[in-house]
């Protein structure tokens, strides 16, 4: 969302009573007494687990219809479900109220269980959630507490596909308390899911007690899958013995995809125990393995064969070997994404091999190759925008490979630097890459992974609490991951992050005592190819402004914004003949209709991140009769952008999502800039109205006067900060430049 400090502090207050009211009445007027203390204490974030595969659910006698819940209560449920955070149980009960209202014909619940788990097999993670939700309401409003276990069975399992670990791990936990007339069905897959949690923890012997608990609790059909990760998670904690007894236990799966899977797991042992040429032969086995059903597990399984393949040749001795088998895996892995419908599922299972591209990474650094292995991070980056961007006819040749170090540093001006990270487990490494030349940076500071997420999302923290010792932090910071850079003053900078550095604003890291932003022009990129491109799309953009600001909605699902329809009035003033919607004219039809004509589109308005499904992420604008309208990501990605030179969306933390290792954050900045659009403005932290009025009205009226974007946004950062009561990097830092820094507006 987007309001003033003030607005802020009742929204919170608002949040609080709603909680304690709902609290009080939701147990008895709602009739919700199996969960209603529980259900309110769901909570976020996490890791993503493996797929499971479950016995269809069979249905129940139906337990009497209860006691439908008053008006008042579920006015106030649905409040909840508004002003909650999106994904805990009583909001999802709510949403799937709201859903199942509009079915035109109504499921039996078990029907939508079904449905939950056949989404969440295909990656359709938001529209999974929302079939188990209209399960879960189903369950709720009739009192079957067999559907309410299996309705919370599937959000453990359309969580843990997305990564949300703390989610899953919760679900999966309310699942266990209602286990049914069969519990193999709940028990079994929920035991699953929490091991699998615990081994992406590392605390391996939490995760072999819960798979210990599910083989005992789930059906025959389901009982393999379980000793499978079983055997993998005693791999890991180094309980080989056990492991290779679990592993010749389990009996040889009918399903050819299971059997490549078992031959995987054999291979990793024989690593363990260090038998790596007798390793080497199961994995070509695996490579030679027909396996092809329409989940494409043929290409994928001999992506991981190929892996196998080099981590034994590595472990032999033969690096060279290993090096050119990993880079036969990369190629595999590519094949197999592409065979997965959605973007989301891509998504995942690009992350899930990231640990493959980072080996290569290491391993040609080591064989003295930089280049290559920058290649290999370059390749590793936002794969599916790429497709997106080079599949425009007006933005490139529609080629869609990432560009070699030759090809992007003849495409670089003289004063131009572009610094792309790439953070590793162990180690952050980075390179420069100048027309001059590619420079690999060595960090003094090891900076692994977790450490980095630590320090960006502290940093982050005392950002948004505007804590004032920010100088000093941004000191540090700058030292650790800029000073090694040796970047010369003046020169423009194009940064391209990596895990957890894009949620980190670099304009606000300090250097040789200043600001980056006093220094240099910055500006990001979620990859040097696709930085390359925009830069070579529309460098002139005709002044034509669309002007989008302060929806009106009803003002219990969201707060009004007048000094957005403020700051957007201003900024068109740079801007004869603009086109201004605002209030109940503040369409999404209007966006619709006039965003693909426009050159220049500034949206200001609420937001909203699904970190479920980010391409669900959603700008709320109005129908024009006070009932919310909102354009999802993936909406957008439907959308002909190609016209759209830059779009602004000042909303609080529209730049964020969920960030995938291999890919850019998954959300508007990639839905946008796969849509066409040049360039884009995007948030990082709740922004102020007053600061953010007068850093886009100069940010424009630069524009209009012949600055290119990346010397407006600097101009327009520094006048923000320039002013004592606005210092602070909250003011001045929340907004990123993606995208083509090089655009202008032809005056």
């Amino acid at each position: 969302m987007r309001m003033t400090a003030v607005m802020r502090r009742g929204s919170i207050q608002l949040v609080a009573l709603a909680v304690g009211g709902l609290m009080a009445c939701g147990s008895a007027a709602a009739g919700c007494a199996p969960d209603a203390a529980t259900l309110a204490n769901v909570g976020v974030t996490g890791v993503a687990t493996a797929s499971a595969a479950l016995p269809a659910p069979q249905p129940v006698p139906q337990a009497s219809p209860r006691t439908a819940p008053g008006d008042d209560a579920r006015a106030a449920l649905e409040a909840m479900g508004r002003l909650q955070d999106a994904d805990t149980a009583l909001s999802l009960a709510a949403e799937g109220a709201a859903l199942y209202s509009r079915e035109r014909v109504k499921l039996d619940g078990y029907a939508y269980c079904s449905q939950a788990v056949q989404l969440a097999d295909l990656g359709e993670l938001r529209q999974s959630a929302r079939a188990a939700s209209m399960a879960l309401h189903v369950a709720l409003e009739t009192g079957n507490p067999d559907l309410l276990g299996k309705a919370y069975r599937d959000l453990a399992i359309a969580f843990s596909y997305a990564g949300q670990l703390e989610r899953a791990e919760q679900f999966a936990n309310l699942a266990l308390k209602y286990p049914g007339l069969d519990p193999t069905q709940v028990n079994g897959p929920a035991r699953k899911i929490l091991g699998d949690v615990r081994a992406r923890q590392g605390r391996y012997a939490e995760a072999i007690a819960y798979y210990d608990q599910a083989s005992g609790e789930s059906s025959g059909r389901f009982r393999p899958l379980v000793q499978a990760s079983l055997a993998n998670t005693l791999i890991q904690s180094g309980d080989l013995v056990r492991a290779r007894t679990t592993l010749e236990a389990i009996p040889e799966p009918e399903s050819p995809a299971q059997r490549a899977q078992l031959q995987r797991t054999r291979g990793k042992l024989l690593l363990a125990e260090q038998q790596p040429a007798q390793a080497l032969a199961v994995y070509r086995q695996l490579a030679d393995m027909p396996v092809d059903d329409a989940a494409g597990d043929g290409v994928f399984y001999r992506a991981w064969a190929l892996d196998g393949m080099s981590r034994s040749q590595a472990a032999m001795g033969n690096e060279a070997e290993a090096a050119a088998s990993l880079d036969e895996a990369l190629g595999e892995f590519e094949r197999a994404r592409a065979r997965f419908r959605s973007d989301e599922f891509k998504m995942g299972l690009f992350s899930d091999v990231q640990d493959v591209f980072e080996r290569a990474i290491a391993l040609h650094d080591r064989l003295g190759q930089a280049e290559r292995a920058f290649d290999i991070s370059e390749r590793s980056r936002s794969r599916a925008l790429l497709d997106s961007i080079a599949g425009r006819a007006s933005v490139g040749s529609g080629e869609a490979t990432a560009m070699d170090v030759q090809a992007l540093r003849a495409g670089l001006a003289p004063d131009e630097t572009v610094v792309a990270y790439h953070t590793l487990p162990d180690r952050l490494v980075a390179w420069v890459l100048t027309r001059d030349g590619v420079r690999e940076v060595r960090f003094p500071t090891a900076l692994p992974r977790s450490d980095l997420i630590r320090l960006v999302e502290a940093y982050r923290n005392a950002l948004i609490g505007r804590n004032p010792n920010i100088v000093s932090a941004s000191d540090q910071i700058g030292r650790l991951l800029l000073a090694p850079l040796q970047l010369a003053d003046s020169r423009r900078v194009i940064i391209v992050p990596h895990g957890p550095l894009h949620y980190l604003p670099f304009q606000a890291l300090r250097l040789d005592g200043k600001y980056l932003i006093e220094r240099n022009p910055v500006s990001l990129a979620p990859s040097v190819s696709i930085a390359a491109r925009l830069a070579a799309h529309a460098p002139l953009a005709q002044p034509n402004l669309l002007g989008i600001g302060n929806p009106t909605v009803d003002p219990s699902v969201a707060i009004p914004l007048p000094g957005a329809e403020r700051e957007v009035r201003m900024l068109a003033q740079d801007f004869p003949g603009s086109r201004l919607f605002f209030g109940a004219q503040a369409t999404l039809s209007n966006f619709d209709e006039f965003a693909p004509q426009s050159q220049l589109v500034h949206v200001a308005a609420h937001a909203l991140v699904d970190t479920l499904d980010p391409l669900h992420s959603k700008v709320l604008f109005t129908d024009g009769n006070g009932q919310p309208a909102y354009l999802e990501a993936k909406d957008v990605m439907g959308m002909q952008l190609d016209h759209v030179s830059l779009l602004a969306l000042s909303a609080c933390e529209s730049g964020l999502g969920r960030v995938e290792n291999g890919d850019e954050v998954l959300g508007f900045t990639r839905a946008f800039l796969s849509a066409g659009t040049s360039s884009l403005l995007a948030s990082l932290w709740p922004v102020s109205d007053a600061s953010t009025e007068k850093l886009m009205t100069r940010f424009y009226g630069d524009l209009a006067n012949g600055q290119n974007a990346q010397d407006a946004m600097r101009d327009a950062q520094r006048a923000v900060l320039a002013n004592p009561a606005t210092a602070h990097p909250y003011y001045w830092a929340p907004f990123n430049l993606i995208g083509n820094w090089r655009l202008r507006v032809l005056q």
